[in-house]
C-alpha cells in the first residue's frame, strides 16, 4: 500500500482553458477522501440542475458565476465559497467565461 504523501497543485487554473461556447472539465486531484474537478465555461455555458453523490465545496477562480440551488441564487465570484451537502440540486451558469474548482468531500 502507498504511503501518503503531500501532493500540491501550483496553479489548478491554469490547468484547464476556456473553450468558445463549451464547458471543458479535468480531475486534478484524486486522494484520500477527496476529489478535486476544474471547470471552465464559456460565457453563458449552463450546467443544468444535478445532484452529487457526496458533499461539495465550489469556489470560482476566474470569472463570474450563478449558482442556484435550494430556493435560492448565488452570484459566485473569486474569493467566495458554496458547500452543497449530498444530494442538493443544483445548477450553474456562466454569467462571464470562468473557471471553478470543485471539491468532492467523499469519506468513503
Amino acid at each position: 500500500m502507498d504511503e501518503p504523501t503531500m501532493r500540491d497543485l501550483p496553479d489548478v487554473a491554469a490547468m484547464v482553458a476556456v473553450q468558445e461556447e463549451s464547458t471543458v472539465s479535468r480531475t486534478v486531484l484524486k486522494a484520500e477522501g477527496v476529489r478535486v474537478v476544474v471547470f471552465a465555461f464559456d460565457q453563458g455555458q449552463v450546467l443544468t440542475e444535478h445532484t452529487a453523490a457526496m458533499p461539495v465545496l465550489l469556489q470560482v477562480l476566474a470569472g463570474h458565476l450563478r449558482i442556484t440551488a435550494d430556493g435560492r441564487t448565488v452570484d459566485l465570484v473569486p474569493g467566495g465559497l458554496v458547500h452543497l451537502p449530498t444530494r442538493m440540486a443544483h445548477a450553474v451558469d456562466a454569467v462571464e467565461a470562468s473557471t471553478l474548482m470543485l471539491t468532492m468531500l467523499d469519506n468513503r
